[in-house]
């Protein structure tokens, strides 16, 4: 029987999919209200993602499944839709063998990055809409989350603050992006890469999903950047559109990760601001 880590209709829709299902594990983070179970019924795993009402996550996976991920479901690189119910905010899929490459020795192959890069270019070229509301948009999301409680110093909420307001709100190109493009949403099985995780979908300027590897395993090793440009095929950060989409980043985390108090991740937000500010655009 399913344990009751979701809500009564979510157990109920369940016990419908997959009657006398077995929960094997849980998987949720913790810092976020979506339940991650995974399930086995009549000898074949699944996992099931559940929303609490303050949840978006579902919303965004849910689109992406329907309208981008078949590039990669064709081919096993993600984890195929089974059913979903879009009001209770729950879904189901098949199970993705894999193992996490976040914190294993694949976080370090350049192999894992020349995939990751392939994979990525394939989702990216899927669609490419013009746009002339996101910049505008970012902008008011960045000042937004500046006034909000936050650890960042006052002189250098200040300093944010009136760069941000000094960014001009060009229209832009979006393609289908996956919105946390990093080794903890990717999966290695049998030397191939595999991608989880898609509740930050969206439609965004390519650039953005280079983001949380830009300050992270791009820093530690440069072998990393260059096989996953290489799989990719080109860079798109281009360094006007670049340093604001830094800024954007920087602030987001370090806010986000002060309200669900992961210091940890707050470190890295104060971190990011530190280092985009100390770039300028050549």
């Amino acid at each position: 029987m399913i344990r009751l880590v979701i809500d009564e209709r979510q157990r109920l829709l369940l016990q419908d999919w997959l009657p006398g299902a077995e929960v094997v594990k849980d998987h949720s983070w913790g810092l976020v209200g979506t339940t991650v179970l995974e399930l086995r019924h009549d000898g074949t795993q699944y996992v099931a993602k559940a929303g609490d009402p303050d949840d978006h996550h579902i919303a965004r996976e849910l689109r992406a499944h329907r309208e981008w991920l078949e590039p990669w479901t064709s081919r096993g690189r993600a984890p195929q839709l089974v059913q979903a119910d879009a009001e209770a905010k729950l879904l189901l899929t098949r199970y993705l063998p894999g193992e996490l490459v976040e914190g294993s020795e694949y976080e370090q192959l350049p192999d894992v990055y020349l995939q990751a890069g392939e994979l990525l270019a394939q989702f990216h070229q899927q669609l490419a809409v013009e746009d002339f509301e996101f910049e505008a948009n970012e902008k008011k999301k960045s000042l937004a989350a500046l006034g909000k409680p936050h650890r960042i110093a006052p002189e250098l909420t200040d300093r944010l603050r009136a760069e941000v307001e000094s960014w001009p709100t060009p229209g832009t190109t979006l393609v289908p992006t996956h919105g946390d493009w990093q080794p903890r949403n990717w999966l290695v099985h049998s030397g191939v890469v595999s991608v989880i995780d898609f509740g930050r979908a969206g439609l965004r300027p390519a650039l953005t999903d280079f983001a949380r590897l830009a300050v992270q395993q791009f820093q530690t090793d440069p072998a990393l950047e260059s096989a996953f440009l290489h799989g990719y095929g080109s860079d798109p950060r281009d360094p006007e559109a670049w340093r604001p989409n830094r800024l954007r980043e920087a602030i987001g985390t370090a806010v986000w990760a002060y309200q669900v108090n992961d210091t940890g991740f707050e470190e890295q937000g104060h971190r990011m601001i530190a280092e985009a500010l100390a770039d300028s655009v050549d």
